[in-house]
């Protein structure tokens, strides 16, 4: 199933073929690309390199073994081993199952044994990823409920991701993740190190070939659809078995690059803005014959990956190899230890199981990781009638897991790379989180940090406000908050999603009023005297519907919507890559309300030729138009518009001489929103008095 020869033939059942003598995996390969051209991507190898490879003959079979993944202190892989087992008569193998196996200190791997009796099933289980904590695993399997096989409108059974929690005895609460599809597959899941970012393969109808590499972000506790990684990374054929490393490369297998033969292991730097090219891995990674499942510690020094290249013990074989001097073309950053110690601001004591987050700052002073922000839709402060996507901190529980905790005595020492601006979260259950900023430019040794929680004297409330009856959320809803104790009131607006936060004083009971035009107010009461335990309190409020052209029309027509942090470079019409996530979002509005059309109206700078600018701001509304129908909005609800330099936000006009900032504040993309028209069911209610 994994290794891709085999999991596209069970992808692919329907194909048949006359049987000749030939390998298993160039049969099974051949089941599946009989029909593609044999033309291959051209692209840059890699020169021979100083590495040592070894076979891991105390686990290898005559069976498969292949798809190694790190856990512990040692390997996960997939295997069909098991003799005696249920035989998969499409392959003529076992079902594939999941090994795990100590490492020696010189990194060979020892006996296997089954991973778990609650993951393995009779049916195919194959590349798994885990967490960084090793809590949760995320693993591809046949599609199935309960035990029971699922097939699609063909017959076909499809390959789906699932997730499990780490248990006392087992893994536990296995689940179907949402991007899987009953018609067609998704597989061999490999996760960035905060847990927010997963990198899959996928058959999925619109791609570029048999199977294409994908992505999918967490957002707001939820997995995100399906992203295609594009024509410079998937081909006309088949990219599988991703494996992303902490320094931001991406390694595959594919046979649809320039290789040796057979499918080939690449890589792929996403670390930057810019994308790198795609390289082949060169020798010895790479054979003549099927080579996938590339693995590679922190350090860059040494790894595992898959072949079954000859002098093997069987179809499929595991291969330890050592990089003393890294690889070529993969930068490992230098790292310095900085000494970090958090205090209790209550009692002046050291704080153990502080939890410690770190963002890399650009060279402008954005955060690189946006991971950090939730992008919300939210009434300009400039201009009411306009909105804008605020950038907003997320809660502690939607930041990912912490990359580091303090130890017994309240210190950690946290591993940063040189010449690099960050910055660094320090939270805990009951307190205030705390920002610091850090650098370590131009400095040998860095200086010890001492950071200081407060406790929490508010309780922080989460508010939804939702249509009553219908249940549909109420954006901009002004909502106020008054407290009983002083008399004094504070006001806050809910987002797109109806949701508002604000911040309780312990001890006093508050009035949370909401009101907006159509609607009728709607009040409920929270208190905070003698509040145990939680310091957190969620809310529902519902508002009674006046008006049916209110919720037919939840964002008004002729509503302009602001992208501030959309930024293109001097003379280029492509969105920088990374700098999307308001189009992101925007494709998500766009999904929520079906009816919603939009104009994109896109604006240059006033350096170069004025009739020049006006062509590129029409490529670049045209760029940001692409973007969104990549996202599965339909093109006919997009009007691509260009405005040049007509329309300046500042004084940088001709002959004004402007810093790059300056000028790059005039570059930027608006929304207008043209139509609205949202099909709901309302009920009425009389407007009392």
């Amino acid at each position: 199933m994994f290794r891709h020869s085999h999991i596209i033939k069970l992808v692919n059942q329907h194909i048949n073929i006359p049987m000749k003598k030939t390998t298993l995996a160039t049969l099974l390969f051949t089941c599946l690309l009989w029909h593609l051209p044999a033309q291959r991507k051209p692209g840059a190898i890699q020169p021979p390199q100083n590495i040592t490879l070894t076979n891991c003959a105390s686990i290898n079979t005559p069976a498969l073994e292949f798809s190694p993944a790190f856990y512990q202190n040692g390997l996960v892989f997939v295997s069909s081993r098991f003799k005696n087992g249920p035989v998969d008569e499409r392959l003529g193998e076992t079902f594939f199952e999941l090994f795990y196996s100590d490492l020696d200190p010189n990194g060979m791997p020892l006996k296997a044994h089954s991973l778990s009796l609650e993951i393995n099933s009779q049916l195919h289980e194959g590349p798994v990823t885990f967490n960084r904590k090793g809590t949760q695993i995320f693993f591809t399997r046949n599609n199935q409920t309960g035990g029971v096989v699922r097939t699609d409108s063909k017959g076909k059974v499809r390959l789906k991701i699932y997730q499990a929690q780490k248990g006392l005895y087992d893994w536990e609460n296995v689940v179907e993740l949402p991007f899987n599809s009953d018609d067609y597959s998704c597989m061999h899941p490999t996760l960035s190190a905060d847990g927010n970012t997963m990198f899959l393969a996928s058959n999925k109808p619109g791609g570029f070939g048999g199977t294409d590499l994908y992505m999918v972000k967490k957002v707001n506790g939820a997995w995100s659809d399906l992203i295609n990684l594009g024509p410079d990374v998937n081909t006309e054929k088949n990219e599988a078995f991703p494996f992303f490393h902490e320094s931001g490369m991406l390694f595959f297998a594919s046979d649809g690059h320039s290789g040796f033969g057979g499918l080939d292991l690449f890589m792929l730097d996403l670390s930057s803005r810019v994308w790198g090219k795609v390289t082949n891995l060169g020798k010895p990674f790479n054979s003549a014959q099927d080579d996938l499942g590339f693995i590679l510690n922190s350090e860059g020094t040494h790894g595992y990956f898959s072949s079954n290249r000859e002098g093997g013990a069987g179809k499929d074989d595991l291969y330890l190899f050592e990089a003393p001097q890294g690889l070529q073309g993969l930068e490992v950053k230098t790292k310095m230890n900085a000494l970090l110690s958090v205090y209790d601001a209550g009692n002046s004591r050291r704080m153990p199981g502080a939890a410690v987050r770190i963002f890399e700052k650009s060279d402008d002073g954005l955060l690189q990781n946006e991971q950090l922000y939730n992008v919300e839709l939210k009434p300009s402060q400039a201009n009411g009638a306009d909105m804008v996507f605020n950038m907003v901190r997320k809660k502690e529980d939607e930041l990912g897991e912490p990359r580091y905790l303090t130890g017994r005595n309240g210190d950690v020492t946290l591993q940063l790379e040189e010449n690099k601006d960050y910055l660094i979260l320090v939270s805990k259950a009951g307190y205030t989180m705390q920002e610091v900023s850090y650098s370590t430019r131009n400095v040998e040794i860095p200086q010890p940090l001492e950071v200081v929680l407060k406790p929490s004297n508010c309780l922080a409330l989460t508010g939804t406000v939702l249509t009553e009856k219908t249940n549909r959320p109420v954006a901009n809803a002004h909502i106020r908050v008054k407290n009983a104790c002083t008399g004094e009131e504070g006001t806050v607006r809910t987002n797109i999603q109806g949701k508002f936060e604000y911040c309780l004083e312990m001890g006093c009971d508050f009035s949370v009023i909401s009101e907006k035009q159509g609607y009728a107010p709607t009040r409920t009461d929270v208190s905070t005297v003698k509040i145990r335990g939680s310091r957190s309190a969620d809310i529902t409020m519902r508002m009674p519907l006046l008006s049916e052209a209110i919720a037919r029309e939840p964002l008004k027509t002729g509503t302009t919507i602001v992208l501030e942090n959309i930024y293109y470079d001097f003379n280029k019409s492509t969105v920088r890559t990374g700098e999307d996530r308001e189009l992101e979002s925007l494709a998500q509005l766009m999904k929520t309300y079906p009816s919603m059309e939009i104009e994109l109206i896109s604006h240059t700078d006033s350096q170069g030729d004025e009739t020049y600018n006006f062509d590129l701001s029409l490529k670049r509304a045209e760029s940001a138009k692409e973007f969104l129908m990549g996202r599965g909005i339909a093109g006919k609800r997009i009007k691509a518009l260009g405005y040049g330099e007509s329309k300046l936000r500042n004084h940088c006009k001709d002959g004004v001489e402007c810093s790059d900032e300056e000028h790059r504040y005039n570059r930027r993309t608006e929304v207008r929103i043209t139509h609205m028209d949202e099909a709901v069911a309302v009920e009425y209610e009389e407007k009392k008095n």
